[in-house]
């Protein structure tokens, strides 16, 4: 074979690694600029300015990652996650660096390419996360494992008991890799020499001193955070979604490359199978990181083991993965001449596609005033945006008097008393969350920094301000969370809102009184519960237009009701039409109005516009609150 020829597939495959490489991580630096922090990620920097050797729900590793980042380049997001971008860049020459002991250099190459081109792979290190860690720790004790009962060299033995180490301080889920390698170690015959050397023993010891952190705070903590690991976060129950597994994950790694990651797998399993001890540790590690969360998906949290946990199961498979491509390539292009070739390459496109796809897409939630208005509200995510925005209005808070320069801040949610943190400096913010801090498991962290409503308590007689998300609650969420804070206060007045992205953020300001100081008989300044009887959705309206229905406010009472067409005031409804009945089946008992809970509004539609409209009402309460509600979709003739 002509050498120049020979050398020309090596240099395509360096060009197209250093290309598809240098694109990924310059479009990752910019969306890990632009993005706010995620609310597990505001968490984990929280967690670093209380420095611990283990939280609530994980170890220690992602909050000192965050807590670096942040301490060496800057209080910026950028800054937090900066650690995590190096590690997420480094996958693929962790790569490499596994695939050069086991196969020819070319192919350890493309395997290094080939990483760019799953997803979840390239979009690992855009978010300050623990899967970040995980993988990489991973990935390290893959490679050290390898070369350390192939080559039996004490410093590749350290290098895997250190992997390890720093993998269980990561993250729960890094189980799964002790168990691979406790089976690789048992099941083949040439591996059962190392429990009578010291590498071994050495490597475990490093384990066990990184078990360590978990350990202790579990014993501390009445096993909160394995609790939370293996029983509070799952339901337990048979979820028919579950059996879709396969098919997501099918979809995240791209269809052409998920398949023939299987046959890598199954072709390592059945040299596994005939003592090939090499082929062996690739597939044990790679079966087990993909066969628990597939078991394992009808029964657990399915917004997590369908997605991203399974990753680890399929980087390893990536070193054997270009044999396979070949064999696969000939076999089109032979069966089919014409566009074998072509499908091959459409193939591996789609797969980088995806990736800088699963980049982009995450990284759009920063443009949510650009977007919004061709997607629409509810597609974009606000969980990564808008954060400095709420920061600068609770500063103009306290900078015009509404706001006591003195008072404490109290949110509704754990991430957003954090972000408030992270944006004002201060670590006098409290939360009143009982229910994301309990479902995320970090109701425990929070209540040993005293940062809950107990920590709260422990300020008597001071004033707060009360922040609370509207947009992540529903009416009914709303009140409960306000009789929960109207309880900590003498008293609690609303001050004001924030609308953001055309009302997909919004929020609501309250200043509360006395800590401790609570009356029996305050007036709390809920918002209301109402109901449109008519018109009905979909109705055509001819020569009148008539509103009519209910609204209840259990607290200060209901001031006006408005109507509105497209947004658009066409004049106040009459309020205060006898409704005994809706006081009776709801059990209202506490509503000034009671039980005059009823409003009528009437107009001719000549004074309307004409077709499709969308007709709404605009409640506000005496404490001065308003809220939209009872959107009909209407047709006026």
């Amino acid at each position: 074979m002509n050498p120049v020829r020979q050398d020309n597939p090596k240099l395509n495959t360096k060009a197209l690694f250093i290309g598809g490489f240098a694109a990924i991580v310059i479009v990752k630096l910019i969306f890990a600029t632009k993005l706010d922090l995620y609310s597990d990620e505001i968490f984990y920097w929280q967690a670093s300015t209380h420095p611990a050797i283990a939280y609530s729900d994980l170890p220690f590793m992602a909050s000192l990652l965050t807590g670096l980042g942040a301490n060496l380049l800057g209080h910026t997001p950028l800054a937090v996650r900066a650690l995590f971008l190096l590690m997420g860049c480094s996958i693929p020459f962790l790569v490499y660096w596994i695939a050069k002991g086991l196969v020819p250099q070319r192919q350890a190459l493309e395997a290094s390419a080939l990483s760019l081109c799953i997803p979840l792979c390239s979009f690992l290190g855009l978010l300050a996360v623990p899967d970040v860690p995980l993988v990489f720790f991973g990935l390290l004790l893959i490679g050290s494992l390898e070369r350390a009962t192939r080559l039996d060299l004490k410093r590749y033995w350290l290098l895997a008991g250190l992997a390890a180490a720093l993998g269980v301080s990561t993250h729960y889920r890094f189980a799964i890799y002790l168990l691979s390698a406790l089976v690789f170690l048992t099941i083949f015959k040439d591996q059962r020499q190392h429990w009578r050397r010291p590498g071994l023993w050495i490597a475990a010891t490093l384990v066990a001193i990184g078990l360590f952190p978990t350990l202790y705070f579990n014993l501390q903590n009445s096993l909160g955070g394995l609790d939370y690991h293996l029983l509070d976060r799952h339901p337990w129950e048979f979820q028919a979604e579950g059996l879709l597994h396969p098919f997501k994950q099918a979809l995240l790694v791209t269809p052409f490359l998920y398949i023939l990651l299987i046959v890598v797998l199954i072709k390592q399993l059945k040299a596994a199978s005939n003592g090939d001890s090499r082929k062996g540790l690739i597939a044990i590690f790679a079966l087990f990181n993909l066969g628990v969360y597939l078991i394992l998906a009808p029964w657990t949290d399915s917004t997590r083991t369908s997605i991203h946990w399974p990753l680890s199961g399929y980087l390893p498979l990536l070193v054997y993965l270009p044999q396979t491509l070949r064999t696969t390539h000939s076999w089109l292009v032979q069966h089919y001449p014409k566009g074998g070739n072509s499908l091959f390459k459409v193939g591996i496109a789609i797969g980088f596609a995806g990736s800088m796809g699963a980049i982009v897409g995450i990284g759009s939630q920063s443009m949510q005033n650009t977007l919004q208005p061709l997607l629409g509200q509810d597609v974009l995510s606000t969980k990564m945006t808008g954060w400095p925005n709420l920061v600068a209005k609770v500063k103009d808070l306290q900078l015009n008097g509404r706001v006591p320069a003195d008072a404490l801040i109290v949110a509704d949610n754990y991430y957003t008393s954090a972000q408030l943190e992270f944006g004002l400096g201060r670590r006098d913010i409290y939360n009143i969350d009982l229910d994301k801090a309990i479902r995320d498991g970090r109701a425990i962290q929070y209540a040993l920094w005293l940062k809950d409503i107990n920590g709260l308590r422990q300020n008597p007689g001071a004033s707060a301000l009360l922040v609370v998300e509207d947009s992540t609650l529903t009416s009914t969420d709303k009140i409960a969370t306000l009789q929960r804070a109207c309880a900590e206060f003498e008293s609690l007045q609303f001050i004001g809102s924030q609308v953001q992205f055309n009302g997909a953020k919004k929020y609501s300001f309250y200043i509360g009184h006395n800590i401790g100081g609570n009356e029996a008989n305050q007036r709390c300044p809920l918002p209301s519960l109402g109901w449109v009887d008519q018109p009905i959705a979909d109705a055509r309206v001819t020569d009148s237009l008539t509103v009519s229905g209910w609204i209840v406010n259990e607290g200060l009472g209901v001031e006006s009701v408005e109507v509105l067409i497209n947004g658009k005031s066409i004049g106040m409804a009459i309020y205060g039409n006898p409704r005994p009945d809706v006081a009776e089946i709801m059990n209202i008992q506490d509503d000034p109005n009671l039980p005059n809970l009823g409003y009528s509004f009437s107009i001719s539609t000549s004074d309307l516009p004409k077709g499709e409209q969308e007709l709404t009402l605009k409640t506000t309460g005496k404490s001065g609150e308003s809220q939209i509600f009872g959107l009909r979709q209407i047709t006026i003739e």
